[in-house]
């Protein structure tokens, strides 16, 4: 016999996980209220006024029976606050090796990019058993990336980055959708997972036009806007495995050079100076969009320390 039908179907590695921890609280919940509306149905019987001139004695009330209605609610509540935190947890970190695939949100529609260069809209192929990261961001409104048939879902905030993870473990078609209110259209802001076995996966990534990838993109963008004029020639700095790497500012701050620091850094280069260096960089914000800055980005984070035509400091 299937699964009852109001539940979406488990197709990704943490989904069950995620129902375990739905179902316990559910549990909790249904016994709780039961436990409630038991005793005021029993205490309203037990102990209702039997006469005019009755008068109750008095209670001063029992230290074991508050400690019992505070200390089991209180362990109960920390119980769920870290099994559900060690899924967030999880879930916002992707493996190293997971496959790369940018999202940004419009109105009213997805736009997603895997790192091999094949764009789509509103559709994601992916290939089954293998963990994929997709970091979110908008060009206009907030909207929340939802798969319930992954148990994954996240904002996609204008101006910010954010990851999570997945690991499709059934093949398949997999409805995906904004779960964030966002404007006219947002109930037609939907789409299609799905999910292939590696060899139709391979098949389908090298069976369409040939695109570029991200990072082919972003060198593109890199020599469009004359970055190489200034970085790696001492007048701004190097990108040579920069990415992921702590950054020393004239401030004295040490930040890491991450996606939203790189992103920072394009769009308002003179709120974070790296130290040793004047603020010369002109801002870049309205020039690009979102999906330049994710290419550029990408084309940073491919770049090693003997990268060639970036140059050093």
């Amino acid at each position: 016999m299937g699964r009852l039908s109001i539940f979406p179907p488990r197709a990704s590695a943490i989904a069950g996980q995620v129902d375990a921890l739905y179902g316990f609280e559910l549990a909790v919940i249904v016994a709780m209220s039961a436990i409630i509306f038991l005793c005021v149905v029993v205490f309203a019987i037990k102990y209702r006024r039997r006469s005019e001139n009755e008068r109750p004695p008095e209670i001063e009330g029992s230290l074991a029976l508050e400690l019992t209605w505070t200390l089991i609610p209180a362990a109960l509540c920390a119980i769920m606050f870290y099994w559900g935190s060690s899924l967030y947890f999880t879930n916002s970190r992707p493996p190293t090796a997971a496959l790369e695939v940018f999202v940004v949100g419009k109105q009213w529609m997805w736009h997603l990019q895997h790192a091999e260069g094949p764009r789509e809209i509103n559709e994601l192929h992916v290939p089954l058993g293998r963990p994929v990261k997709l970091t979110l961001t908008s060009e206009d409104d907030i909207h929340d990336f939802f798969v319930p048939a992954f148990r994954v879902k996240h904002d996609a905030v204008p101006g910010q980055y954010y990851s999570i993870w997945f690991e499709a473990t059934q093949i398949g078609k997999y409805h995906f959708f904004c779960a964030q209110y966002c404007g006219a259209h947002h109930s037609g802001m939907i789409g299609w997972v799905y999910v292939l076995s590696e060899v139709d996966y391979e098949q389908w990534l090298t069976g369409g036009v040939k695109s570029e990838t991200m990072a082919e993109g972003g060198a593109e963008l890199y020599q469009r806007f004359a970055c190489v004029t200034c970085h790696g020639t001492g007048r701004a700095p190097a990108f040579n495995g920069i990415y992921g790497r702590p950054v020393k500012l004239t401030s004295g701050q040490t930040v890491t050079a991450d996606e939203a620091y790189l992103r920072e850094s394009i769009l308002e280069p003179s709120a974070k100076i790296v130290e040793g260096y004047s603020p010369i960089m002109p801002t870049f914000k309205g020039q690009l969009s979102e999906e330049e800055i994710l290419q550029l980005i990408a084309f940073i984070k491919s770049l090693g320390p003997e990268e060639k035509g970036v140059g050093k400091p």
